[in-house]
C-alpha cells in the first residue's frame, strides 16, 4: 500500500501563512485537555479519591473508621453519613491506586455513555445502594448466627470502585451490542468469582452495585432502541467463553492471594493455607490422627514446588482459555476435562459425600452445606456452558500435531511417575511408616501432580518425611506439568496452520495466474478443500456435505484445460462416493457440463462493472451521483487498506460494528459464498471505508482480489456494513468512490458479487422445472429474512451487466440431498432457535403481506 493509497482520500491542504507560526502545544497536553473536557467527573472523583486519601490518612497507613462503611460505624454507632463518605477514598496506597485505575478508564467510558450529570447521580445511588444492601444482608445473617454474617460484621469498608461497577453496569445498557455483552458477561462473572471466593464486605458491595446498576441502566434505557441480547458472532461468544472459563479459573487465585480461608469458596483450597512444617511426631505412626493429618499435608505442602503445583488448575484454564478465543477444538476438550477434574476432585476434597450422608448431613453448619454445593456447581456451570457453545470451537489439530502432544505427554508422565516409584523403592527409609511397597506407592501416585487444595485429607502414615524421596515427592509434578503446557502451546499452534496450508498457497499461486473468475477468491476461505490435477497446474475449491461435494465458482486452471479439469475432480469424486455438484460457475463453461448430459440451472446473478469506461454521467447514474455529491459536501473521505494494514482504532471500530449489526438479527448468519469478519482479514483482501469528518467509520466493504498473470485485475465487494447514524446513500458513495479508486490503479473489472436466487431483469424462463420452481419460491420465502432482491435491486443502481451464475448435477434423483447440502453450507453453524427465528420471520412478513 502507498502512501497516497493510506491516506484519506478528498483531503484539504492545511493553509499557510507568511507570519511565524506559533508554538505548537505539545501533544500530550492536549491529550489531557481533551480528557477533562470529554471526562470532567471521572477526572474530578479521581482527584478527590487522592486529595482524601491523604488526608485521611490510609495513604499514610492509617485508618479512619469515622468514614468507612460497615455494620458497627453505619448502625451501631450511626454514622449514617458512612455509605456516602466510604466512596471517596480507598482503604490503603493500593486500593487506591486500583480504584484511580478503574475510576479514570471504566468510569470515563461509562461517564461518557451516560452524560456527566447523569454519571454523578447513578455512581452515589448505585454505591449507596450496595453498600446498603450489603450492610442490610450482614445484618440479616448475623442475626442468625451465622459465621459468615459474623466475619463480615468486623469489615469496614472504604472503597470508590463500588460505586465506580455500579456506574459501568448502568453504562452498559447504553453500550453499543459488543461491548454491552463484553461488560456485562464478563464484569459480573469476576464480580461473582471475587464474591465468591474472597467474600470480603468490598467484594459482595461490588457485586450488589452492579447489580443495581444493571437494573438501572435498563430502566433508564426504556423505550430506546438496544441490540438484540442473545445474538452475537461466532467469534463473540468465542472471546466471551474464555473470558468467562479464564475468570472462573481465577477463583483459587484469588484465595491465595487474598488469604481468605472462610470464603464460602475458600475451603476448595484451604489444602494451601500457609501452615508451618514441622518434623512428624512419631507417634503418628502407631496412630495417624486428624493432628497427624494436617502435619502431614503442612509438611508435603511446603516450598515452592507444591506452591507451583496449586498454580496448575489457574495456568490449564488460562491455557484453555488462550486457545478457545480462536475456537480451537483442542482447547474446548482441555476446558472440558480441566473443570470436570476439578468438579469430581473438590466434591471429593470438601466432603460433598457427609453432605448426601443423611447421618452427618445433620451435624454439618448451614454455611458448609452452600460452600459445599457452589465449589461443585461452579466448574459444572462451566462445563455446561462448554457444552452449549460446543459448535463454535471446530479448528481442529493435524493428526500429526495430535500424536506428537499424546506421546510427549504420555512419555512424559511416565518418567516423571517413574522417578517417583523409583525413589520411593531407593529411599524408603525416609517415609513416616517405613519401606512402602510398590502397590502403596502406586495407590498415592496423584497426590504429587495434583493441587493439594482438590485433595481430600492425607489418611495414612505411607508418606515421605525427610531425604531425596520428600524433594521427589514435591517437585517431581512441577516438570511435567511444563512440558505438558508446552507441548498443549504447540499442539494450538499447530491449529492455526491447520492440515491444509500446502494446498491453499498452491490454490492462491493458481489464482495469481489467473482463472476462478471474479468469484474464485472465495475458494480460499475456511471450510474449503481443494483437489489438484496431476500435473499441479489446475485445481478446484470444494467442500462435502453429507457426501455431496460443492464446488465454488469456477475451475482455476489455464485456458484450455477446463474441460479436463472438470472431469478430472468428477473421478476424483466418484472414487470417493461422493455426488459432485459444480455449484456457482459462470456460463461459458455450461458447454461442458451439456456435452455430460448434466442437469443445470440458475442459481443468480452476478453484477459486474467494466471499470475502463466506466463514468458517472448522465440520467441513469443520477442515483449514484447524488449521494456520492452529498458525501463529498458533508466531508467524507475513504480508506484503501487491507486489515493488517489498518490504524488500531478503525480495525476495533470495524469490529464493533459488525458485532452491532449481527447483534441486531436474531437470524442465523449465513456462509459459504457469503464471507464475514474473518474473510476480511485476509492479507489479499481490500477494504475500502467511508470516514466522516471527526475521524469515525460510516460504513466498511472489503473486496476480493482476481489476478491475470499475477496482476490484480479485478475486485469483487464482499463485506458490507454500515454504522448506525451513516449518512443516507452511503454504501452508494463506497462503492462509486471505490469503483472510481480501482479505475485509477487499472483495474478492469468490479464486481458486485452473486445475487443468490435472482433473475436478471428482462428474463423469463420458459418451461421451468420443478427445481426452477423450487428455487424461485425458496427465493420469495427468504426475501422477507435475507432481502436477496432487495439486494439485488440496489446492485442494479450501479447499471452493471448480468452474467448469470449456475449449477449443475448428473442425478436428478440426487436433488433432495443436494439441496440439503447447500442448505448446510449457507447455514452451516445455525442453531435449533436460530432456524425457529427464521421461520417466525418468514411467517410473520409472509402475514404482513
Amino acid at each position: 500500500m502507498t502512501a497516497s493509497d493510506s491516506a484519506p482520500t478528498g483531503a484539504v491542504p492545511p493553509p499557510t501563512s507568511s507570519t511565524s507560526p506559533a508554538r505548537p502545544t505539545p501533544r500530550w497536553l492536549r491529550a489531557v485537555a481533551t480528557y477533562l473536557r470529554r471526562n470532567p467527573f471521572a477526572a474530578m472523583l479521581a482527584v478527590v479519591v487522592i486529595a482524601t486519601g491523604f488526608v485521611t490518612g490510609t495513604f499514610l497507613g492509617r485508618f479512619p473508621e469515622e468514614f468507612a462503611a460497615g455494620e458497627g460505624t453505619t448502625f451501631e454507632l450511626g454514622l449514617w453519613w458512612t455509605p456516602f463518605t466510604a466512596l471517596l477514598f480507598g482503604d490503603s496506597v493500593i486500593g487506591g491506586v486500583l480504584a484511580l485505575a478503574l475510576i479514570l478508564t471504566a468510569g470515563a467510558y461509562a461517564e461518557r455513555r451516560l452524560g456527566t450529570v447523569r454519571a454523578v447521580w447513578v455512581f452515589f445511588l448505585t454505591g449507596i445502594l450496595g453498600i446498603l444492601v450489603g450492610l442490610g444482608a450482614q445484618a440479616l445473617l448475623l442475626s442468625w448466627g451465622s459465621s459468615w454474617g459474623m466475619l463480615a460484621s468486623f469489615d469496614l469498608v472504604a472503597d470508590p470502585t463500588i460505586g465506580t461497577v455500579g456506574l459501568l453496569m448502568a453504562a452498559s445498557a447504553f453500550a453499543p451490542a459488543l461491548w454491552q455483552r463484553r461488560i456485562r458477561v464478563v464484569g459480573f462473572t469476576l464480580l461473582v468469582m471475587f464474591a465468591l471466593y474472597a467474600a470480603d464486605s468490598d467484594s459482595v458491595f461490588r457485586l450488589l452495585s452492579g447489580v443495581v446498576g444493571a437494573v438501572l441502566g435498563v430502566m433508564l434505557a426504556h423505550g430506546t432502541a438496544r441490540p438484540s441480547w442473545h445474538r452475537s458472532s461466532y467469534r463473540e461468544v468465542r472471546t466471551l467463553v474464555a473470558a468467562i472459563v479464564a475468570a472462573t479459573g481465577l477463583g483459587p487465585f484469588i484465595v491465595l492471594v487474598s488469604g481468605s480461608w472462610y470464603a464460602p469458596l475458600g475451603l476448595v483450597v484451604s489444602g494451601f493455607s500457609p501452615v508451618d512444617a514441622q518434623p512428624m511426631d512419631t507417634s503418628c505412626t502407631q496412630d495417624f490422627t486428624a493432628d497427624c493429618s494436617r502435619q502431614a499435608a503442612a509438611l508435603l505442602q511446603s516450598g515452592p514446588g507444591p506452591f507451583l503445583i496449586s498454580l496448575v488448575p489457574l495456568l490449564l484454564t488460562l491455557l484453555a482459555a488462550w486457545g478457545l478465543r480462536t475456537g480451537r477444538r483442542a482447547a474446548w476438550i482441555l476446558a472440558l476435562v480441566v473443570n470436570a477434574a476439578i468438579a469430581l476432585l473438590t466434591a471429593t476434597a470438601v466432603g460433598i459425600n457427609e453432605l448426601l450422608d443423611d447421618k452427618t448431613r445433620g451435624k454439618l453448619l448451614i454455611e458448609d452445606g452452600i460452600a459445599m454445593v457452589l465449589a461443585v456447581l461452579v466448574p459444572i456451570g462451566v462445563i455446561a456452558l462448554l457444552l452449549i457453545t460446543r459448535a463454535r470451537f471446530q479448528v481442529t489439530a493435524p493428526r500429526a500435531a495430535v500424536r506428537r502432544f499424546t506421546i510427549t505427554v504420555v512419555g512424559a508422565f511416565l518418567v516423571c511417575a517413574g522417578i517417583y516409584l523409583v525413589m520411593g523403592l531407593i529411599d524408603g527409609d525416609n517415609y513416616l511408616d517405613g519401606q512402602p511397597s510398590v502397590g502403596e506407592l502406586l495407590a498415592d501416585l496423584v497426590r504429587p501432580f495434583v493441587s493439594a487444595g482438590l485433595l481430600p485429607a492425607i489418611a495414612d502414615p505411607g508418606i515421605p518425611v525427610d531425604g531425596a524421596a520428600l524433594f521427589v515427592y514435591q517437585w517431581v509434578g512441577v516438570p511435567f506439568w511444563i512440558v505438558f503446557i508446552v507441548a498443549a502451546i504447540r499442539l494450538f499452534r499447530a491449529t492455526q496452520v491447520g492440515s491444509h496450508v500446502m494446498e491453499e498457497a498452491q490454490f492462491r499461486e493458481l489464482l495469481r495466474r489467473g482463472g476462478g473468475g471474479t468469484l474464485g477468491f472465495m475458494g480460499t476461505w475456511a471450510g474449503n478443500t481443494h483437489w489438484f490435477t496431476p500435473d499441479g497446474q489446475g485445481a478446484i475449491a470444494y467442500r462435502v456435505v453429507n457426501k455431496v461435494a460443492l464446488t465454488m465458482s469456477d475451475p482455476v486452471c489455464a485456458p484450455g484445460a477446463e474441460r479436463e479439469t472438470i472431469e478430472g475432480f468428477i473421478a476424483h469424486c466418484e472414487a470417493q462416493g461422493w455426488s459432485a455438484c459444480f455449484y456457482s460457475f459462470h456460463e461459458r463453461y455450461l458447454p461442458i457440463f451439456q456435452s455430460f448430459g448434466w442437469q443445470y440451472m440458475s442459481v443468480g446473478e452476478e453484477t459486474v462493472i467494466d471499470l475502463p469506461g466506466f463514468e458517472l454521467t448522465g440520467k441513469a447514474w443520477q442515483k449514484v451521483r447524488q449521494p456520492l455529491n452529498r458525501g463529498e459536501r458533508e466531508g467524507i473521505t475513504t480508506l484503501w487498506s487491507t486489515w493488517n494494514e489498518l490504524p488500531s482504532r478503525y480495525s476495533r471500530e470495524i469490529t464493533a460494528v459488525s458485532e452491532e449489526w449481527v447483534a441486531h438479527k436474531k437470524l442465523p448468519e449465513m456462509g459459504f459464498t457469503l464471507g464475514g469478519m474473518e474473510e476480511l482479514k485476509d492479507s489479499d483482501v481490500g477494504i475500502f471505508l467511508a470516514i466522516n469528518k471527526d475521524g469515525g467509520i460510516e460504513a466498511t466493504t472489503s473486496w476480493l482480489p482476481s489476478w491475470t498473470d499475477g496482476r490484480v485485475t479485478g475486485w469483487t465487494i464482499d463485506f458490507m456494513r454500515r454504522s448506525d447514524g451513516s449518512m443516507p446513500g452511503i454504501m452508494e458513495y463506497v462503492i462509486a468512490s471505490a469503483a472510481l479508486h480501482m479505475k485509477e490503479q487499472g483495474a478492469q473489472v468490479l464486481s458486485l458479487s452473486g445475487a443468490p436466487l435472482a433473475t436478471k431483469p428482462g428474463q423469463e424462463v420458459t418451461e421451468p422445472t420443478v427445481m426452477d420452481r423450487l428455487l424461485a419460491w425458496l427465493g420469495e420465502i427468504l426475501e422477507p429474512a435475507y432481502g436477496f432482491t432487495s439486494l439485488f435491486r440496489f446492485k442494479s443502481k450501479f447499471n452493471p451487466r448480468y452474467e448469470t451464475i449456475y449449477m449443475a448435477y448428473a442425478d436428478p434423483a440426487q436433488l433432495p440431498r443436494i439441496g440439503m447440502a447447500i442448505g448446510s453450507a449457507y447455514l452451516p453453524e445455525a442453531t435449533p432457535q436460530e432456524y425457529l427465528a427464521l421461520m417466525q420471520t418468514i411467517t410473520n412478513r409472509a402475514g404482513e403481506r
